[in-house]
């Protein structure tokens, strides 16, 4: 026999419990501050609330406050690296000052336009687009009719419609693939990750490692690669005397490390015969042996993207915040 759910717990079993109001109940969990409530009738609301297990109807809350306190992040899971990942867990601290909730959303999708219908059924107060190509006029518009108050991307040229913070890829793939020129490397490798989600960075930087090389004696290969040992000793390991490449830039610091390893572990001298340029800068960057060089992203902090975010949900507008500049961080590696 089939067994029957248990009826939710509502805000009327909470006032019953209480001995107050429905509107008592509102006025405390919400923390209403038009509406004084003795700090006595409080702790009862907040006593039964918790003795009956009551969690307040966040869609129900967002209808009658007028606006959704909902941050949607598109983002692969994939897609998160160690810097980003602690940047968006920072900026969920961030945006819980304001009273916003963050939520990654890691649908997939192909087309702009089906992405922005998908975000708006959660009717979420605003829209952070990590990848700024996933945020079209198109899809602005699908939002903004939504009722999404605050659009706001990462992307390599300001979007109509949306508050963007600039950050070219491409430039990354660019410093990178120039410094390894610099270094008289000539058949140079850029790691393309086979996880899902990362194409919509790599290739920008693999365009940007093309330029370089349409400019120069220098040639580019593609290296696909999956993030994982087996898969950077296979690299390592597979004719890489046969390609020739001298020189590699490895997509980000977390890619570079794995292929770091495989390549001396296979003989290869690194950097004499091949070397080696990751991206983030991250701690461990410096730790590896050789030291690992890298480009570091000086992203604007969590704090001042929350608050770029609530100006923009409270007001549609908000100062702008300075572009993604890429820099160099010369080491042993490259």
């Amino acid at each position: 026999m089939a067994r029957n759910a248990a009826a939710a717990v509502t805000s009327a079993d909470v006032a019953r419990l209480a001995g107050v109001s429905r509107a008592t109940v509102s006025f405390v969990l919400n923390n209403t501050q038009a509406h004084r409530v003795s700090e006595a009738t409080r702790a009862k609301v907040l006593a039964a609330a918790d003795t009956l297990g009551y969690v307040p109807h966040a869609a129900a809350r967002s209808l009658r406050a007028g606006r959704n306190n909902l941050v949607l992040i598109p983002a692969a899971v994939s897609a998160i690296g160690r810097l980003v990942s602690g940047w968006i867990d920072d900026l969920h601290s961030e945006l819980e000052r304001y009273g916003y909730t963050a939520v990654l959303h890691a649908g997939r999708f192909t087309d702009p336009a089906v992405a922005a219908r998908a975000w708006a059924e959660l009717r979420p107060g605003a829209v952070l687009a990590l990848d700024g190509a996933s945020l079209t006029p198109v899809s602005a518009d699908v939002l903004r009719r939504a009722g999404v108050r605050a659009l706001m991307a990462l992307a390599p040229r300001p979007v109509e419609g949306v508050y963007t913070v600039v950050f070219d890829d491409a430039r990354v793939g660019v410093l990178a693939t120039e410094h390894l020129v610099a270094q008289g490397r000539r058949r140079i490798g850029v790691v393309m990750p086979r996880e899902r989600g990362l194409s919509a960075f790599a290739e920008p930087r693999l365009a940007g490692a093309r330029s370089v090389a349409a400019r120069t004696t220098a040639t580019v290969t593609p290296l696909a690669m999956q993030y994982t040992h087996a898969c950077a000793v296979e690299l390592a390991n597979s004719g890489w005397g046969v390609r020739g490449l001298d020189g590699v830039f490895a997509y980000n610091d977390e890619y570079a490390a794995l292929l770091l390893h495989a390549l001396r572990n296979a003989g290869v001298d690194v950097p004499g015969e091949v070397a080696v340029v990751g991206c983030d800068d991250l701690v461990t960057a410096a730790l590896q042996r050789p030291s690992l060089t890298t480009v570091r992203l000086d992203v604007p902090c969590a704090a001042r993207v929350a608050a770029a975010l609530h100006d923009l949900i409270e007001t549609g507008t908000a100062a702008p915040l300075a572009a993604v500049e890429p820099v160099l961080v010369r080491r042993e590696s490259a």
